[in-house]
């Protein structure tokens, strides 16, 4: 079915009523263009559509679906009354659950840096009834948590969660260059309005520095030739797009006979893409600065909860929370990670790298 027009015909000398605008047409029985979508970009409008594809496992376009939802309610045990944080608000399905066990009383403080997508979700969560007193949307990294706090008059929260890496929205949209699946600008920023992009990055970094960020932030056995190779090539052409970058890191690993098959070659280029956007995006430095004031953050008795989506960030936090129970800041971890169980999996692929850590402050 078409969607309602949004600019209507005129209506015909006969007084007739305006017919539909009908759609851009498009090849094929469904659109594949992200903007061409209009049903899973409408999700409201096209609701037994959007049931459809999450029933098949599917997350839908320009959507994001929260993981590990049970678990994370069952760690942070948000009570009516209590201050909770969202770190890390993206789509707002975890803020929504929260909000709702929060009640009456309780307030969530949703932070986010993407300035595309936190209005989004401001306003999914008002039209959901949660208005300024028990929901308030804040502009930051999660680097600053304890400055948001004191700017809200508070002194610690009894709840927090971080949910890191990036969302499906930012995935699905071409136009923020986080995917090599859909040709784009190599982008990668988690806010488009602060420099470098990828693609600038890749331009300054010497070899030394770019084969260090390829082993550091993703573990890439090549990380010396791929770095030695993207700096002669850059020499003769600058490297500005997705499908440019993934299609040079493929030639790399042909030309060397590296070449293995599909998902191997496909994974030695999320892991370029991975190192690059935690680079440009400084996640890991972010990540020490918030373990390092989560124990200020919290109320005595206050629960954190971290999910992790590659071992450099794991390890981060599974460190923290052990010299904290050691050291007596906290009374309580886990030794052994959660993780999506068969039924999320099945439901939601893009689950399957999550881990998820949580602590409880001392009293």
């Amino acid at each position: 079915m078409s969607p309602p027009s949004e600019t209507p015909v005129p209506p015909s000398g006969d007084g007739a009523p305006p017919r539909p605008k009908r759609r851009p047409r498009y090849a094929g029985k469904n659109p594949r263009r992200f903007e061409d979508r209009y049903k899973e970009l409408a999700p409201d409008r096209y609701a037994d559509d959007i049931a459809k594809i999450l029933a098949s496992g599917k997350t839908p376009v320009g959507t994001h679906r929260p993981i590990l939802v049970a678990e994370i309610l069952e760690v942070l045990a948000p009570q009516p009354g209590e201050v909770a944080v969202d770190c890390t608000l993206g789509f707002g399905g975890h803020a929504r659950e929260i909000l709702g066990r929060l009640q009456p009383g309780g307030r969530l403080i949703g932070l986010d840096v993407d300035p595309i997508e936190q209005p989004k979700t401001e306003e999914r969560l008002r039209a959901a009834g949660f208005g300024p007193e028990s929901f308030i949307a804040v502009r930051s990294n999660f680097a600053g948590l304890a400055k948001v706090l004191a700017a809200q008059g508070l002194a610690g929260a009894d709840c927090i969660l971080a949910d890191l890496g990036v969302s499906s929205m930012q995935l699905d949209d071409p136009a923020r260059g986080f995917t090599f699946k859909v040709d784009g600008p190599l982008d990668l920023r988690l806010n488009p309005h602060r420099s470098p992009s990828a693609a600038e990055f890749l331009a300054q970094a010497n070899e030394g520095r770019l084969a260090a960020v390829l082993a550091d932030f993703a573990d890439e056995p090549h990380a010396a030739l791929i770095a030695r190779e993207l700096a002669r090539r850059r020499a003769d052409a600058p490297i500005l797009r997705t499908r440019q970058l993934a299609e040079a890191v493929q030639d790399i690993l042909t030309t060397n006979g590296l070449s293995r098959d599909r998902d191997t070659d496909q994974g030695c280029i999320r892991r370029v893409f991975q190192a690059l956007r935690i680079a440009i995006n400084d996640e890991l430095g972010a990540l020490d600065m918030l373990l390092r004031q989560l124990p200020g953050c919290l109320n005595p008795g206050g629960r954190v909860a971290v999910l992790t989506f590659h071992s450099g960030e794991d390890r981060r936090v599974k460190h923290a929370f052990r010299d904290g129970l050691r050291t007596g800041i906290y009374s309580a971890t886990n030794e052994e990670v959660l993780r999506p169980g068969a039924e999320e999996l099945r439901a939601n692929s893009r689950s399957a790298p999550a881990k998820l850590r949580w602590a409880v402050r001392a009293r």
